[in-house]
C-alpha cells in the first residue's frame, strides 16, 4: 500500500508499505479521505515542536472498516468510520476528570503518533466512531474539524443571543463559527482574505471585518452598542490577536485562545481584572466525537463550501503547493483515496 511519510521539512514521500493488520482490539480501515489540517503543513514546513520525523501525516481521515479484531464490539466490517485522533493514557488526573485532551502524555495522530494518510491503517477502537453510510468521503473527513468547533464554542460557554469574535476565518474559525450559530449566536468573523470573508458570509456571519480596510474597534463598538464582545476567540495564534481579544472582550466575557505560536503575548492585566475575563484554552475535542456526528447527520452544519480542493493520493506534492501558492482561495484541500 502507499503512505504519505514525511521525512522532514518539505520532505513529503510516497512510500510502499505493507497493509497493516487489526490486532485483537483494532478496527482495519481503507482510508477513502482525508483532509490537511493547519498542523500538517507547519509540521510540512518544520514549524511544528511536537511532530517528530519520520512521521505518516493525517489526522482528518475518514474511511470504511474492513477487518476488525476479536474483542471489537463497536464497530463491523462494512461500516463507514471516521478517525478520533487524540490519545491518551486515562489514567493521569486530567484523564481521571474526563479532559483526556489534556492528559499529561497526550498524542495526536498525524503529529506525535502515525496518522491516517495511508490506502489502510489500523485503528483502536476507541479511536473509532461509526458514521452514516450516506455521508460523503470528503465531507465525513470534516467530522474531525468540526469538534475543534464544538470544543471551543463549550469552553467559551457560547449561548444564544451572546456576540462572539472569531478572529481568523480560516477552516478552524469557519468552523467555529458554525458552531456559535447552532448556539443562536450572533458572530463577526475578521480576517485579512476577503476571499475568506466571503465564504463567512456564506456560512452566516453577522458581521465580517478586514482590519486592512475597516477599523474593528469601532465595528465591535458599533455591533455591541459599545459594549464589547461576550466571547473573543483567537483562532489565529498570533501574540497580539491575544491583547486584542481582551480589548474587544465584554465584562464578564470569555476570551478562548485556540491558536498558539512560540513568541509570548504582552497582555496588560488590567482588563483582565477590570473587567473579571475568564481566559481559556481549547485543546483539540474532549469526547465531541457523538454530538458533531449527530450534525452531520441531520444536515445541521454547511461542508460543502469549505472543501476548496480535492487531489489523489498521488498528487498530494500539489495539495501542499496550493494551499501554500493561493491562501486566498484555498479553504480545505482533501486528499482523496
Amino acid at each position: 500500500m502507499k503512505a504519505a511519510i514525511l521525512y522532514g521539512p518539505r520532505d513529503l514521500r510516497l512510500v510502499d508499505m505493507p497493509e497493516p493488520v487489526a490486532d485483537a482490539r483494532g478496527v482495519l480501515i481503507r482510508v477513502r479521505a482525508m483532509g490537511i489540517c493547519g498542523s500538517d503543513v507547519h509540521a510540512y514546513h518544520g514549524k511544528l515542536a511536537t511532530v517528530a520525523y519520520p512521521r505518516i501525516i493525517g489526522h482528518e481521515v475518514a474511511g470504511e472498516a474492513v477487518a476488525v479484531g476479536g474483542e471489537v464490539r463497536k464497530v463491523k466490517p462494512g461500516d463507514h468510520v471516521v478517525m478520533d485522533p487524540v490519545v491518551s493514557c486515562g489514567r493521569c488526573p486530567a484523564c481521571r476528570a474526563g479532559r483526556g485532551n489534556v492528559c499529561r502524555d497526550v498524542k495526536c495522530m498525524g503529529v506525535a503518533a502515525e496518522g491516517g494518510c495511508a490506502e489502510y491503517i489500523v485503528l483502536p477502537e476507541n479511536n473509532v466512531h461509526v458514521i452514516p453510510a450516506d455521508l460523503p468521503w470528503a465531507e465525513a473527513a470534516l467530522i474531525e474539524p468540526y469538534t475543534i468547533g464544538a470544543q471551543v464554542t463549550s469552553r467559551g460557554e457560547v449561548a444564544a443571543g451572546e456576540v462572539l469574535l472569531v478572529m481568523g476565518a480560516g477552516t478552524i474559525g469557519l468552523v467555529i463559527l458554525q458552531a456559535a450559530k447552532r448556539r443562536r449566536a450572533r458572530v463577526i468573523v475578521t480576517d485579512l482574505s476577503e476571499g475568506r470573508l466571503e465564504l463567512a458570509r456564506r456560512l452566516d456571519a453577522d458581521v465580517t471585518v478586514n482590519p486592512r480596510r475597516q477599523d474593528l474597534a469601532v465595528a465591535v463598538s458599533q455591533f455591541t452598542a459599545g459594549y464589547g464582545v461576550n466571547v473573543a476567540v483567537d483562532a489565529v495564534g498570533l501574540p497580539e490577536l491575544f491583547a486584542q481579544a481582551v480589548e474587544y472582550a465584554a465584562p464578564a466575557g470569555r476570551v478562548v485562545i485556540v491558536g498558539f505560536h512560540p513568541a509570548p503575548s504582552q497582555v496588560p492585566e488590567l482588563p483582565i481584572t477590570r473587567k473579571e475575563l475568564d481566559i481559556r484554552g481549547s485543546r483539540m475535542h474532549c469526547g465531541k466525537f457523538p454530538e458533531v456526528i449527530g450534525w452531520f447527520a441531520a444536515g445541521e452544519v454547511k461542508t460543502t463550501p469549505l472543501i476548496s480542493h480535492r487531489f489523489p493520493l498521488a498528487d498530494i506534492h500539489d495539495a501542499f503547493n496550493i494551499l501554500e501558492q493561493d491562501p486566498d482561495i484555498t479553504c480545505k484541500v482533501m486528499v482523496t483515496f
